[in-house]
This record gives C-alpha cells, structure tokens and sequence, in this order.
C-alpha cells in the first residue's frame, strides 16, 4: 500500500485481512465495567487501609462496636484477608458504654481472631489523669486523654478510624490522613495537602496521623453497604422500646447516670439509635425501623446530620467538636 505525504512517496506493510471465525458475524462490543457507587467507596477505603499497612510503623484499628467501625473491619478483611490483619484493634471504653455494645465487640473481635486492646477510662480517673466534677459526668469529651495514653505506650503512628464527612462540619474539613503533633493536638489550619490519592504519612517520632478510610461515605452509603455486606451490628441500632426522658431537643435513655430534672418525666417510646456511644450523652431518635431495610428508607429521608440529631456533647457550642479534636480527639 503507497501512502503519499507532504508530496513524499513512503511505503507502509500490508495489513493482513482480519480473519474472523464466525464471518459475517456482527462483532460483539463488550462494555466496560464501570464500578458501582458502593464499590467505587469500597476500593477507595480498601486502598487506603493497604497505604497504612504500607507506609506507617506501627498502626492501630480503632474499634467500638459500632457500625462505621464495623464497616472498618469488613474492609480490613477485604483488604487483608486471608493473613491476619497488620495491626490490632483497639477501644477507648469510658466505662459509660451501652453494654450491648461491649458485648458485641467482645464476641465481633473473638470471632475475627484479632487482638483487641481495651483501655479503661476508669484507670485515667484512678491515676489522676482525668478529674470529673461528678460520678455521673459525661466522660466523651474526656476520651482524649486515655487515646493519648494508650498511643503512647503502644508507640502507635497512625490510628484507623470510623470518622465520616457529613458527621459534623469539623470533619468536614478534616483530611483522610489527618496530621496529630506531638501532643496529639490537631491544627485544622495547618492541615496537609492530600492530592487525589498520594497521601504523606511521614511523621516524626511522638506524632501521629488519624487516618479516616470511610471519610467521603455518607450515613446512607454506610446502611446500604452493611445491607449488601449483610453485617451484624448491636440491636439497639434497631427500633425497641426504652425508657427516655426529653431533655433539650433530643430524647435521653433513663439510666443510673441520668438523673431528672424538675419537670422530666420518663416516657416508654419506640427509638433507635443512629449512633453509640456515652450513655450519657448520645440520644436516641423515635423510629419504628426494625430492619436495615426500613432503616436505609428512614435515613434516606432524614433532614437531620446523624450527630446533629444524637449527641448532647456536640450541642454544647458551634465548635464543640473542633475544640475536643484539637485536644486529641477521635
């Protein structure tokens, strides 16, 4: 075949004609697979836990029992599996904890064969570290002082956590790999650069990073993941009935370290909750939801943040939350 160009003779090698073994059949174009919204979150998360696994020292899986750390532990698998994970998991227990919870986590870890590591509040307050106005005082915005502890003495550089964006504006603008110095403080101005997917872990000897896979999932990719995954989580997430009393804008379970007010009265409602945490501080919400199914329904139109809705101790102040990551929060 002659091939003429810019007025010059050039010579090019015969094509040889296709051979087809069906001719005169039409070519069947195949597709390309384009991933799924859960799976597009899923390899994300996926390959930013093997980035840690990679790049940190010594990490660590911070694990509640509840449902984004539960989340966490199925990527982990995903992600790890068929070895044993490259870190250990580890609970800050204030001692405030719903016991279903702890139950769960228990049995959940057990079942994963993975060391878990559980450190107590209660010693924080018996050694002097933390000092509390009251027995019944909300112990959450003291956690920071036990993580702080227990990374120490572990020597851990980056912990895994369950933190999501559209929790609470001071997450918002929290990055995946989230800087702690020396003092575990976070600086939301001094805050590195993450572009696309090159993450920079280094850090100094004492620092740390908090490193937050599930970061860009919403509450609802979180239920619909749990559905597809069919994942066991505690059954308070689930409607039941309980006693609570009105306090504020929320709901708060009658417990031993409630205690009424002038003019609350106990009410046994119909309620789940969207998150767990400190007895003392973390709400339940009216529902009739008793399946994932009904609850991804229920959290599809919900107008309410799932912290704005459920936690006393981010209602304190606008930046209530900042203000405790700043001092080594989760």
């Amino acid at each position: 075949m002659d091939l003429i160009l810019n007025d010059k003779q050039e010579f090019a090698a015969p094509v040889p004609d296709l051979v087809m073994e069906n001719e005169g059949a039409a070519l069947e174009c195949q597709p390309a697979r384009h991933l799924g919204h859960l799976d597009e979150l899923e390899s994300e998360a996926i390959h930013i836990m093997r980035e840690v696994a990679a790049e940190c020292a010594n990490p660590t899986l911070l694990f509640s029992g509840g449902k984004d750390s539960i989340v966490l532990l199925r990527l982990a698998e995903k992600a790890f599996r068929p070895g044993r994970f490259p870190f250990p998991l580890l609970h800050v227990d204030t001692g405030h904890n719903f016991p279903e919870v702890i139950e769960f986590r228990d049995r959940r870890a057990k079942q994963l064969g993975e060391r878990l590591i559980v450190r107590s509040m209660d010693d924080s307050i018996k050694q002097g570290r933390v000092v509390l106005r009251s027995a019944n005082q909300s112990r959450n915005p003291f956690q920071s002082v036990t993580l702080l502890d227990a990374i120490a003495e572990f020597g851990f550089d980056a912990c895994i956590g369950g933190a999501r964006r559209d929790e609470e504006k001071a997450r918002a603008k929290e990055r995946i790999f989230s800087f702690r110095d020396e003092f575990g403080q976070w600086d939301p101005k001094n805050q590195r650069p993450e572009l696309w997917d090159i993450y920079n872990t280094r850090v100094h000897p004492g620092e740390n990073i908090r490193v937050f896979p599930i970061s860009n999932w919403t509450e609802l990719d979180v239920w619909e993941y749990i559905a597809r995954e069919k994942l066991e989580v505690p059954h308070i997430y689930f409607a039941h009935t309980r006693d609570v009393i009105r306090r504020g804008n929320g709901l708060l379970p009658v417990s031993h370290l409630v205690e009424l007010k002038e003019g609350e009265r106990v009410e046994n409602l119909m309620v789940r909750f969207r998150t767990v945490g400190d007895m003392s501080c973390t709400c339940p919400v009216e529902s009739i939801a008793v399946s994932v199914t009904e609850i991804i329904a229920e959290t599809a139109i919900t107008r309410i943040t799932e912290r704005g809705a459920t936690r006393m101790d981010d209602q304190t102040s606008d930046a209530s939350m900042e203000l405790r990551k700043k001092e080594g929060y989760f």
